[in-house]
């Protein structure tokens, strides 16, 4: 299972993993640059595939395919799906709270930093990676056999089900991202293929989940459609016994606890520091006020009586264009919009975002049908465009958490922020469930939906109002203070004792300069950060 992070559960590991793939250096446009134009050679996509494995060992690849592309992808799209029909069908609860369930399954997504901290100073018979990946994907098996076999489960206890779903897949995403981090230390000129990798394994998943996961619905029910999530479970488990990594003998618990407390207090100065505070506030201000409510239009959409009668095949379709639309949303991020200013590029997102609300309260007024558009293809259109102006919304933030992490802790602090942004949707999705529940839109009572629309539209300008919380530079400038740009913590010291606990040594040496900032999420060793973000240091 998957529940990801807020607000969307499979399009978040896809905008994290498109952000500034052209700004790590050695990525293929940064290479271009730096060689006068000329690039390097173009190769195709099995060629590709073929050096990655090559240069990065196969199993590496089996992990970021089995965590990227089949637990979060696949097992995301299927989870969207069969979890909306599971509250709504199988344990029948009412649209406000299964929109406060769903949030609460993201809940493991906040804590992201602490699974990243046990993977670096907690390592399990000498070995910080292969656990981790194994437990991740016991726990997750053994939520979604429960979940899927018990068919007089009580809400509280398929809520427990679903967040030990989640966390499994969380757990797993770190650990992933610390193996990716690991290697772009290895191999620097690899590390935008790695980013790429990471990105086409989540898309192709996400696209297949959401495709077949209506029909899994129709076919086996919300229940089995979950219990098929046990299969990417598996998969990790797999992975992570398959894992190339190298052991640690006697390693020191001691030191790690006093790089932990290092760490955990140059945080909390960085925190403190206006130029990082003051970003934070909007990014979950502009998250909280984006209310969420999915839940009462999933069920509008599939009532038989006075909703839209939308059946399990065209609801995973109608998702699936909205991934779809998530990626022209970074398309357009990465070649049109991506040198625009933060306030220009948030203030405009923020305001198309409210203004694309009103798409849902043309259809839900029925005023699509005036125009002679019938309700299956407005709704598709909705969806994408909805997606899109999401993701533009999405991107120019990761970009911005990327610029206020400290040398020395940039991937956990980076987690962190993620974790803010995380709570900021886990709050919209609760504001959301209790805006259905004061306006009495129940299972089957949807008279005052558009009204619940209406607020939420409103709701989407109020952040406009801090806008000014934002710095006004682009993306390529400096945003943190000099002080704590030079403050390093010893960060090569760091650096090179991390690289000799690397977990996935290779022989081969090469490429890739993929830095955790592209992948938006990473939460990984708090002393290989330094490969995390380069652009920061520019």
């Amino acid at each position: 299972m998957s529940p990801q992070p807020a607000p969307d559960l499979a399009e978040d590991k896809e905008r994290e993993t498109n952000v500034l793939i052209e700004a790590a250096p050695g990525s293929p446009v940064k290479a271009a640059e730096d060689d006068g134009g000329s690039g390097r050679q173009q190769l195709s996509p099995v060629a590709w595939l073929r050096m990655l494995t090559r240069e990065l060992h196969w199993s590496f690849v089996l992990g970021v395919v089995a965590t990227y592309g089949v637990s979060q992808g696949l097992g995301g799209g299927i989870n969207r799906v069969a979890s909306d029909y599971y509250w709504k069908d199988v344990q029948r609860v009412q649209p406000s709270v299964a929109q406060v369930y769903q949030g609460v399954t993201s809940i493991p997504w906040m804590v992201k930093p602490l699974w990243g901290l046990f993977t670096d100073v907690l390592p399990v018979a000498g070995y910080r990676r292969r656990p981790y990946f194994i437990l991740a994907g016991f726990v997750g098996f053994i939520a979604m056999l429960i979940i899927s076999l018990h068919s007089k489960l009580h809400a509280l206890f398929a809520l427990l089900a679903l967040m030990t779903g989640s966390a499994s897949v969380a757990i797993a995403d770190v650990t992933i991202d610390a193996c990716v981090a690991e290697n772009s230390i290895l191999h620097p000129h690899l590390a935008a293929d790695m980013i790429s990798l990471n990105g086409f394994c989540s898309s192709v998943g996400g696209l297949i989940g959401f495709s077949i996961s209506g029909f899994l619905v129709h076919a086996i029910g919300a229940q089995g459609a979950l219990g098929v999530l046990a299969i990417p479970s598996a998969l990790v488990i797999l992975s992570g016994m398959l894992l190339k990594e190298v052991q640690i003998p006697n390693f020191p618990y001691g030191q790690a606890h006093k790089k932990f407390v290092e760490a955990s207090g140059k945080m909390l100065t960085t925190l403190k520091c206006p130029e990082v505070w003051r970003p934070c506030v909007y990014m979950y201000v502009s998250l909280a006020l984006s209310v969420d409510i999915q839940e009462g239009m999933f069920y509008w959409y599939t009532d038989r009586k006075t909703g839209l009668s939308f059946h399990e095949g065209f609801i995973g379709f109608m998702f699936a264009v909205g991934s779809i639309g998530s990626l022209v949303g970074v398309i357009l991020y990465q070649n049109i919009l991506k040198d625009h200013s933060f306030h220009s590029l948030l203030f405009s997102s923020q305001l198309l975002l409210s203004l694309s609300g009103m798409l849902d309260l043309i259809l839900v007024l029925r005023l699509n049908l005036k125009m002679g558009i019938p309700d299956y293809y407005f709704a598709v259109i909705d969806e994408g465009v909805s997606k899109m102006i999401n993701r533009v919304k999405w991107m120019p933030l990761l970009v911005l958490c990327s610029k206020l992490c400290p040398p020395g802790i940039e991937g956990t602090f980076y987690a962190l922020l993620m974790s803010i942004d995380n709570i900021g949707g886990l709050t919209g999705s609760w504001v959301g469930g209790l805006l259905l529940h004061l306006l009495r839109i129940t299972r089957t009572e949807f008279t005052n939906l558009w009204a619940a629309i209406m607020i939420r539209n409103v709701m989407r300008l109020l952040p406009l109002a801090i806008l000014f919380l934002v710095p006004s530079s682009d993306p390529n400038s400096t945003i943190l203070p000099s002080d704590l740009l030079n403050e390093d913590d010893d960060g090569e010291g760091h650096q090179i004792e991390t690289i000799e606990l690397t977990s996935l040594a290779v022989d081969r040496g090469s490429f890739p300069d993929k830095s955790p900032q592209e992948r938006g999420d990473l939460d990984v060793e708090q002393d290989d950060d330094e490969v995390f973000l380069l652009a920061n240091r520019g």
